[in-house]
């Protein structure tokens, strides 16, 4: 199960409640990463681009669309271990395309959900090509808009409920030693 997924259902049973009111006004763009979707796709039949956009959207419901976007994106220049290695000048020159990208949707907010993505776009990009947006992976704008709030008895026992029929649909053994 991908993290997209899971907040997806998260949200949807409400185990996970959103204040939709946190990014009000706000515009965000998604950088579609390549391990998420198009190698996913290719590899599994599955990409993730309608699960990251509608858990985005529950956050922040302005979406801009970098173009080209979704299975036909720009990679970043952080795939492929290039985030790690040290032709960082290459990476950084690569990454342009993805800068002018981002700069055009005129938006406030990017969601990077791949940590290579997210650290290329972040503390590369940014700096280098002066891009005004901040940053995000795709748990930290859930986890900025979460309603935190006492749970009543019966919440509780609802909640480890389906904490352990999910245990059981994906066959976690907490007490297995690994």
């Amino acid at each position: 199960m991908s993290v997209f997924e899971l907040l997806k259902e998260y949200i949807e049973t409400g185990r996970i409640k959103l204040d939709k009111s946190k990014y009000e006004g706000k515009k965000i763009t998604i950088h579609d990463p390549c391990n998420y979707h198009r190698k996913s796709f290719m590899s599994f039949g599955q990409h993730f681009l309608d699960e990251c956009r509608w858990v985005t959207a529950q956050c922040c419901p302005e979406i801009v669309e970098m173009e080209p976007h979704g299975m036909n994106g720009l990679c970043c220049g952080a795939g492929g271990g290039a985030w790690a290695s040290p032709y960082v000048q290459e990476r950084i020159d690569y990454g342009k395309w993805k800068a002018d990208q981002i700069k055009a949707t005129g938006t406030d907010l990017i969601c990077a959900p791949c940590h290579n993505c997210r650290d290329q776009i972040m503390k590369s990009l940014t700096k280098e090509f002066d891009i005004p947006q901040r940053t995000y992976y795709i748990w930290e704008l859930v986890s900025d808009c979460v309603i935190m709030e006492p749970w009543s008895e019966e919440e509780v026992k609802k909640s480890h409920e389906e904490r352990d029929k999910q245990y059981e649909r994906d066959d976690i053994d907490l007490d297995e030693e690994y």
